[in-house]
């Protein structure tokens, strides 16, 4: 995307400048300081007015640096504090599992605005942010996210589908809060950790993978296809199950003709009456590879692997260890 892209204007001019200055000998050079050989690269900058495009492919303007920033998703959360930003949040999701401690402690006492099931407008409105930033696929209704935006907020949407997709809203969302830097720091090392995985397992086989989301009603949900969890299963070395794209349901006859050969229990983290024995009491579930072959294991990590922010690497190293202990001793 082009805005995330932008390099500062007088910076573009510097180098051109820079490149074709003829001074004469014993002149002052025209060159600015930063061309100098050894000198120090200028760190990226927004320039406001900054137009963002999002997730949802919605152009978002930012008139100036946000200092007051609602957060409509703890991935969101998570991310405007590993920018060192955690203090212009104002407001959150009521969810506040599984943060770490820093994190949770700097939203100690900021409201609750929303839930994945709605947001409160009218709070929202009265604290009176510059900047919202929200999660899609309807995880922040389609309802909310526009009557936000004609109540004149920006609001930024987010909904990685991919480890590519996770780096690029880190960095997006580094543009509109003007840490660019910090956020290139974060993907850059998210990058040679996710390399390090894909190389300790890129020559083992990769066996199909049924990651369970959670069961309710009878209804089973897992990832999503196109997902990033799906991204993230295939980048560990395993080849998905996926169910529908929006819902993320799956049939039990549709799982079972799957045949997965390791089913991992996120849900198992939330309740602990999930074990390898209850799936394997399930009617339709004792005949898959997974439960004959005792490869079914409850994963205590599973909010590092569904929240798509910077701390998911820990999530995929988790899931590699679970699909491939034996690629990592």
């Amino acid at each position: 995307m082009a805005s995330r892209l932008r390099v500062p204007l007088l910076f573009v001019l510097s180098l051109v400048l820079a490149a074709c200055s003829t001074a004469a000998p014993g002149s002052p050079s025209l060159a600015p300081p930063s061309s100098v050989v050894g000198a120090p690269t200028p760190e990226p900058a927004t320039s406001y007015p900054v137009t963002l495009t999002d997730d949802a492919g919605r152009e978002v303007v930012i008139e100036a640096e946000p200092q007051r920033i609602v957060s409509l998703a703890p991935s969101n959360t998570e991310i405007v504090c590993a920018l060192e930003a955690c203090d212009r949040i104002v407001g959150v999701n009521d969810f506040r599992d599984g943060f770490p401690a820093d994190v949770l402690d700097a939203i100690e006492d900021v409201p609750d605005v929303a839930s994945f099931t709605g947001v409160d407008r009218e709070a929202v409105v009265e604290i009176e942010p510059d900047l919202v930033l929200a999660a899609g696929n309807e995880l922040t209704p389609s309802a909310d996210i526009d009557a936000l935006g004609e109540l004149g907020l920006p609001v930024l949407v987010l909904y990685p589908e991919s480890l590519d997709g996770v780096y690029a809203d880190i960095g997006l969302v580094g543009e509109a809060l003007d840490t660019q830097a910090e956020a290139a720091a974060i993907v850059a090392d998210m990058r040679e950790r996710v390399t390090a995985v894909e190389e300790a397992v890129e020559d083992q086989e990769r066996p199909r993978v049924f990651y369970e989301v959670g069961v309710a009603g009878g209804q089973i949900y897992t990832a999503g296809e196109d997902s990033f969890l799906a991204a993230l299963i295939e980048a560990a070395g395993g080849d998905p199950i996926t169910g529908d794209a929006v819902t993320t349901a799956i049939q039990l006859e549709e799982l079972v003709a799957a045949d997965p050969q390791v089913i991992l229990l996120g849900d198992a983290a939330y309740d602990p009456s999930i074990t390898a024995e209850s799936v394997a009491e399930r009617q339709g579930w004792g005949g898959m590879t997974a439960v004959q072959e005792d490869r079914v294991l409850p994963l205590p990590e599973d909010v590092l692997i569904t929240r798509p922010g910077p701390r998911i690497v820990d999530g995929l190293e988790a899931l590699a260890r679970a699909i491939h202990p034996e690629a990592f001793g």
